[in-house]
């Protein structure tokens, strides 16, 4: 009898290699993989921020003023309307941006206004997202994070299922002509603990992990 689960996984794997278009850096492709980007060459320091786009949900706390605090959905045009704030353009900027433009516009209102901002559910855009597909217990796409780490994500989506080939794990990031792959020892970090093997993450980046071969 066919194990539906397993047979679902490998059916996930296989089309992750197919959105993947142009990378034969999978394991098995045949291709040379480079060492994982190490934290110490400065690639988390270099990471840009989570952008806020449409539909993005937020939550916006007003310290001291739980009657400005609100949860709001940024509309289709960017923008968004908060109290006392009837119209203000989210889109495209950072969490922290966001909240300095509102604490500018509630000055008029509150005294010294300490606005913090944070994305509660995402929809945005592939380059602003962090991929895990293949055989993590829950393959799924994560909002990107400024120093957002391989633990991070591995956290996130539950850890490897028991057919994880976790040392066989591939980083791809960048496209076409720039796209680049990395080896990734997942078994390592999370079975193991060494902590070495953690990595920084960066938009955009897909985490392939393949099925262990018995």
């Amino acid at each position: 009898m066919i194990n539906v689960t397993k047979f679902c996984r490998r059916v996930m794997v296989v089309a992750a290699a197919f959105v993947i278009a142009g990378c034969s850096s999978f394991p098995g492709g045949g291709e040379q993989l480079s060492a994982a980007p190490s934290t110490a060459a400065g690639a988390a320091d270099a990471a840009p921020d989570y952008l806020i786009g449409p539909l993005d949900q937020l939550e916006i706390f007003v310290w001291r003023a739980p009657e400005l605090s609100t949860n709001v959905t940024v509309r289709p045009d960017g923008r968004i309307s908060t109290p006392l704030v009837e119209d203000m353009v989210a889109s495209s900027k950072t969490p922290s941006q966001l909240a300095g433009d509102l604490e500018r516009s509630l000055r008029q209102y509150v005294k010294n206004p300490e606005v913090t901002v944070i994305v509660s559910n995402f929809s945005s855009t592939f380059d602003q997202q962090v991929r895990v597909l293949g055989e993590a217990q829950q393959p799924t796409a994560l909002p990107y994070q400024a120093g957002m780490t391989v633990l991070d994500v591995m956290v996130t989506v539950g850890g490897l299922t028991q057919f994880a080939a976790g040392n066989r794990a591939v980083l791809i990031r960048g496209k076409g002509e720039d796209r680049q792959s990395y080896r990734l020892r997942l078994d390592d970090l999370l079975r193991k603990g060494k902590i070495a093997a953690n990595v920084p993450v960066l938009p955009g980046d897909v985490i392939l992990i393949p099925e262990s071969v018995f």
